[in-house]
């Protein structure tokens, strides 16, 4: 990969989340876009792939595993936000590519996910409600079952079920209401614009090649 500039393709390139990627490159100095693929526009994956160094995927989870697995077999690095997908599966696939994911690429929801993880072994008890665009397709999404995992992880107890929402004039929204006799906490992310994803995207792009793990989850593991 080069020092200078790093050539990336989008994969799904005619979705929101896509065509706000394709931007967010081409207004980077350091970043060159060099393809996007999507049905939409009349390219493959394949078509994009040999003048990448990462490919940036934001497609639907009954195509994020194949695509991904194509781009690391291809030596290309992977960057992507679909969730519904257990991407563990791409542990043993061939090719020198890494793969980055994360449920949610805004700085802020990570910072309720730690916030949550810090409430976890002094409030236990917490339920999640999460809201979004009626097009999401997973429910409930990534991003609460990220939540879930990490709270769960530092002593927490997330109740059943977690309540997802699908409303239109939504594009994001999570919050964590943690119990205790007398009080309650609430922690809470609102995603108003999907440029709020993009300065977590670039950076999950500029680091993806450096990375120790084939396969690394959760854009903290690049802020903290």
């Amino acid at each position: 990969m080069s020092a200078e500039q790093i050539r990336v393709a989008v994969s799904g390139a005619a979705g929101k989340m896509g065509a706000n990627v394709c931007s967010a490159v081409e207004g980077a100095d350091d970043l060159t876009l060099t393809g996007r693929a999507d049905p939409s526009l009349g390219t493959s994956l394949d078509d994009v792939l040999a003048d990448a160094d990462v490919v940036v995927d934001f497609t639907r989870p009954d195509t994020a595993i194949d695509n991904a697995r194509r781009i690391v077999e291809a030596g290309v690095h992977c960057v992507t936000g679909t969730t519904g997908v257990d991407y563990a599966e791409l542990g043993g696939a061939s090719g020198d590519g890494k793969l980055f994911f994360a449920p949610n690429f805004a700085i802020g929801a990570v910072l309720l996910m730690e916030m949550s993880k810090l409430a976890a072994p002094h409030m236990p008890e917490c339920e999640i409600v999460e809201l979004h665009h009626p097009a999401k397709l997973d429910a409930p999404s990534g991003t609460a079952v990220r939540t879930r995992e990490l709270i769960e992880g530092a002593g927490g107890r997330v109740h059943d079920p977690i309540h997802s929402i699908r409303l239109p004039g939504v594009i994001a929204s999570q919050e964590v209401v943690f119990g205790q006799t007398g009080q309650t906490l609430s922690v809470r992310h609102e995603t108003y614009s999907r440029e709020s994803f993009m300065p977590g995207v670039l950076l999950a792009v500029r680091r993806v090649a450096g990375l120790e793990q084939r396969i690394t989850v959760g854009l903290e593991k690049l802020l903290f």
